[in-house]
């Protein structure tokens, strides 16, 4: 098991081995933060200009059930900034990837390459998709999520694994993925540079612990507009609101 007691497979090892000495080798100069490796200081970390950000399968629970909804993620963050991701979704064999300034694409399986935009909308729209999790439901905060979800007209809500569902916002599947539930950088930043080259945004939503306490009112926070930051002391993100292009 790994330290948040989420399982910890084989595979997560062999796809972090190759992936760090993969990075090692192009950019040797530039520090990894993995989910698999030990986390260094911050006291060390802070001086970072430039990291990578891994998570080396994202959906470890989703690949124990097979059920396909797992992905592997690789970001480079520059300070506290995503500036780069790539996400590759083994199962269908799609390549998500972006770079801060030059949009966000896709290849699939045939090597194809296409720009993905996310879906513009009113949050006073009708019908929108809404996406959440599959395996991290948290009783603790269905109040949170109902008053979420209540803040729409008529949505229709579905449940994917691991980062499909920003993925999804990105491609215009989807309109709003709120997470009032715990997560770690790793499980972000890749795909939090997509949906922002794609068009749309990945907002913060209030401080949460690791066992999912929410610290904060997301509203209040969500309010404010505040981007996600990356390296940080703590590595454990805050709740975030992923919302497609936002007609205002």
């Amino acid at each position: 098991m790994k330290g948040d007691e989420s399982p910890l497979t084989k595979a997560d090892t062999e796809s972090n081995r190759i992936i760090c000495e993969g990075l090692q080798r192009v950019s040797p100069h530039v520090p990894i933060i993995s989910e698999e490796n030990k986390t260094l200081p911050h006291s060390i970390r802070k001086n970072y200009q430039y990291c990578w950000v891994v998570d080396p399968l994202d959906g470890t629970k989703e690949f124990i059930k097979r059920n396909g909804e797992f992905t592997v993620m690789i970001g480079l963050v520059q300070g506290s900034t995503a500036v780069l991701g790539v996400v590759h979704v083994p199962v269908s064999g799609k390549t998500y990837y972006a770079v801060a300034g030059k949009g966000a694409y896709v290849r699939d399986a045939a090597g194809s390459t296409q720009q993905v935009r996310a879906k513009e909308f009113a949050v006073s729209d009708p019908g929108l998709v809404l996406v959440g999790s599959t395996s991290h439901a948290n009783p603790t905060n269905n109040t949170a999520m109902k008053d979420f979800v209540e803040l729409f007209n008529s949505p229709q809500f579905s449940s994917y694994g691991s980062s499909l569902k920003l993925l999804m916002v990105a491609e215009g599947t989807a309109h709003v993925y709120p997470r009032l539930a715990p997560t770690m950088e790793w499980d972000t930043a890749a795909a939090d540079i997509i949906v922002k080259e794609a068009g749309g945004v990945v907002l913060q939503a209030g401080r949460i612990t690791g066992k999912g306490e929410l610290l904060e009112d997301w509203k209040d926070v969500l309010m404010k507009e505040l981007p996600m930051e990356y390296n940080k002391e703590d590595l454990l993100n805050p709740c975030f609101v992923v919302f497609g292009k936002r007609r205002t």
